[in-house]
């Protein structure tokens, strides 16, 4: 996802204490040079500064790193020469989103019972389904040969 010209990450939205992957086309990138760092901190005072080197790729410079908290993650790019690509001195400034934390609920007990009926329901059915295939593998072979005698009235007077 492009969230900026020349910045992308493999994720459409950006979630604190995720793990993002960030790819960087811009001018250091542009210019051939060799040794890219990203630096970075979260909230607006920028919490939790860091900063890593980047590798270098085909597509362009590329970060793993794990967001921290804080409402904004907020970065710049630094090259081995000591220049620096901050947006015009505005930063890369990006919103992140709180983590899902809605709570799963729970059925109560009484819908243990309905459950119990589908199981035994469908445990029948494998029951039912298993011996018709039993038949089926066993018997069709002699019907397609003409091995299967079926017993009449008469054999079973006789033995």
């Amino acid at each position: 996802m492009e969230l900026m010209k020349n910045i992308f990450f493999n994720t459409d939205k950006l979630i604190e204490n995720t793990t993002v992957k960030i790819s960087y086309t811009g001018k250091f990138f542009q210019d051939g040079c060799e040794d890219v760092f990203i630096h970075y901190g979260f909230g607006l005072n920028w919490d939790a500064l860091n900063e890593i080197q980047m590798e270098k790729t085909e597509l362009g410079f590329q970060a793993e790193l794990t967001l921290g908290c804080g409402d904004t993650f907020n970065f710049c790019f630094k090259n081995g020469s000591g220049d620096w690509d901050n947006n015009d001195g505005q930063n890369y400034v990006f919103e992140l989103e709180k983590p899902q934390t809605d709570l799963l609920v729970l059925e109560e007990e009484t819908s243990s019972i309905g459950t119990a009926r589908k199981l035994r329901k469908s445990y029948l059915w494998s029951k039912k389904l298993r011996l018709a295939v039993y038949k089926i593998i066993t018997y069709l072979p002699k019907l397609i040969s003409g091995n299967y005698k079926k017993k009449t009235t008469e054999n079973n007077q006789t033995d």
